[in-house]
């Protein structure tokens, strides 16, 4: 234990065990909802590396790990078979230069199989659902109740929390009524509804035809 205590903490390794510290880290604040996992995405591009086709911040955490793994592990072996033909801090310099290409191509075969995980296209976010009509399946509809079932772009059926803003002279809205979502509250995850008017859907032939 005191071996491995020593090798981690001592170059090159600890170069990798600072970054590993990090990397716990950001795991440990994205497993509490802290962070969003594909937070680097929009700014990163790993795919010129060959890390591409999962998030980077999944990329990143595996080179990172292999990179600290075969480092520590090289001074391990480095430490045990007594190698002095270098320079100490020659031997270590080599040592990380050899680790990282190592990391980086064992992380490159990895991330293959991994990014058949995530698919190309983004999934369905409750934002698409916005402008569409909706069918009421609650007896009311107020300000704190309601529930509507709408149809997704791939034919998909999913039942969402409506919430209806009270005015004094607004349609109430019943089971079975057509309903516009025209807003999303994140914070209470519901969407704000209207009732159904032709004129209010930017997917719907105007109804002016007399």
């Amino acid at each position: 234990m005191r071996e491995f205590l020593a090798a981690a903490t001592g170059f090159p390794a600890i170069v990798l065990t600072s970054a590993l510290v990090v990397v716990l880290a950001f795991w440990l604040l994205a497993l509490i909802g802290a962070v969003e996992v594909d937070i680097f995405d929009p700014d990163v591009d790993f795919a010129a590396v060959g890390l591409g086709g999962v998030p980077v911040a999944v990329a990143a955490s595996v080179a990172i790990v292999l990179g600290w793994c075969s480092t520590l592990t090289g001074t391990v072996l480095v430490g045990k078979a007594g190698l002095t033909g270098l320079p100490h801090a020659a031997a270590d310099v080599s040592l990380l230069l050899v680790s990282l290409p190592v990391a980086w191509w064992a992380a490159c075969g990895l991330m293959r199989p991994l990014a058949r995980l995530y698919p190309d296209e983004p999934g369905p976010s409750r934002q698409d659902f916005l402008g569409s009509v909706c069918t009421i399946r609650t007896g009311r509809v107020d300000a704190a109740f309601g529930q509507a079932e709408v149809t997704a772009r791939d034919g998909a059926v999913a039942l969402v929390q409506v919430r209806q803003a009270p005015q004094p002279d607004e349609v109430e809205l019943r089971a079975g009524s057509s309903a516009l979502l025209y807003a999303y509250d994140d914070a209470g995850e519901f969407f704000w509804v209207a009732p159904y008017a032709a004129s209010l859907d930017p997917g719907h032939p105007r109804a002016d035809h007399g």
